[in-house]
């Protein structure tokens, strides 16, 4: 589904991405581990198209095709979706506003105000959310896990194939925490493929990613499967020095 190929980015003057290469197959669950400033977000924004971020080499294809020059929005048509590490408030906009609005930019989805509105209010039930979230103007005034839960909330009204996770756990409780991971497991399937950006394995003990990646200088420097994340948390990153290829290696 998703190919990223010898990606190098830069921000002004400053090169973060340094020869990314990274493929993820339909069905799949990858996740990236590293420290603080390797470049994890950058890579996030990059495959949505934020413009601050200038591609210098490299490419990003989505089911066989660049997206160089998509533009954000052509990017999120095409089904690429990315929860935001520090989701924006927007005052004055109802989410259920924006949550139709968006749907209805998306797709040729016509359901009917009543249908959307039980469908979301469904959703909201699962998420433990109060009935009154979507009356709400966006993020404005809402606690860290609301915001996590507002854009999962998003991921699944607008129904995504590539669903990008920019530090989902950051901010919830324990609680919180799984239900969200529940959340993303039960909208996974085997036509979507979920590329996560964490901190801790925490969240990972819950999705089992097919593959472990840590990123340190801007690059990939290796990969493993579920229990890799585990041997992060325990020993940290100062280990890994960046060699001058990368294998995804096969799934265990």
């Amino acid at each position: 589904m998703l190919i990223v190929k010898n990606l190098h980015t830069k921000i002004n003057s400053t090169e973060i991405l340094r020869g990314i290469n990274l493929e993820i197959k339909a069905g799949e669950i990858h996740a990236i581990m590293g420290p603080n400033g390797s470049g994890k977000s950058t890579l996030a924004k990059t495959i949505m198209g934020h413009h601050n971020f200038k591609v210098t080499k490299g490419n990003i294809f989505l089911n066989k095709k660049s997206i160089l020059n998509d533009k954000v929005c052509e990017r999120a048509g095409k089904g690429i979706f990315l929860a935001f590490q520090h989701p924006r408030e927007i005052s004055g906009i109802k989410f259920s506003t924006f949550l139709r609005t968006a749907q209805k930019a998306k797709s040729d989805k016509t359901s009917s105000v009543i249908d959307f509105n039980k469908e979301v209010k469904d959703k909201m039930k699962d998420l433990h959310l109060s009935p009154e979230f979507t009356d709400r103007a966006v993020n404005t005034g809402f606690s860290g896990g609301e915001k996590k839960k507002g854009e999962i909330l998003q991921m699944q009204i607008l129904e995504p194939k590539l669903v990008i996770l920019d530090e989902i756990d950051s901010g919830l409780d324990i609680d919180a925490l799984k239900q969200v991971a529940k959340a993303i497991k039960e909208y996974h399937n085997e036509n979507t493929a979920i590329l996560i950006i964490t901190h801790y394995q925490r969240i990972l003990e819950y999705l089992h990613p097919d593959y472990v990646h840590v990123m340190t200088n801007g690059k990939i420097i290796k990969s493993g499967n579920k229990d890799f994340a585990k041997e992060l948390e325990k020993n940290g990153y100062a280990n890994y020095v960046a060699p001058t290829s990368y294998k995804l290696p096969a799934t265990s």
